[in-house]
């Protein structure tokens, strides 16, 4: 099950690679992301100390009387790899300068998820082209019909 899209990732980004990753989440963070009260609007992943983390996922209070005083809903959250996928990752990235921004978060056998996408920045040029393919498409689905 799907919680939450990050469809602005896929027309600002070239999505190169795709890689699966666990989320180290809090109690109360698992509820509020299985209520769909997560965003991944404007967050991207980050290598630290040979780790990698995920900065800017909202996820909002689910029951606002009962979480912590201290709680940051946009806190650092830690990215669940083996250290063979990170090197990996790690050396493609450095290699070709490419950003890493989770795409989507899910569950898989009762775990939450995060999909990672290995991404390359579009042009402007790229994303108006992109606009008029979908124009395009929707007039011929549209004359078919």
């Amino acid at each position: 099950m799907t919680y939450a899209d990050n469809k602005k990732a896929k027309f600002d980004y070239q999505i190169l690679d795709e890689i699966e990753a666990g989320i180290v989440l809090k109690g109360f963070e698992v509820a509020a992301v299985k209520k769909k009260m997560v965003s991944l609007k404007g967050s991207y992943a980050y290598f630290h100390l040979g780790e990698m983390f995920l900065l800017n996922m909202h996820i909002s209070p689910y029951q606002i009387k009962n979480m912590p005083k201290d709680y940051d809903p946009t806190r650092t959250r830690k990215l669940l790899l083996n250290k063979k996928e990170l090197e990996k990752i790690y050396a493609k990235i450095k290699e070709m300068n490419f950003t890493l921004i989770p795409l989507k978060i899910y569950s898989k056998n009762d775990i939450i998820k995060v999909l990672i996408g290995i991404c390359k920045g579009k042009k402007k040029y790229d994303k108006r082209e992109t606009i008029k393919k979908r124009e395009f498409e929707r007039k011929i689905l549209k004359n078919l019909k």
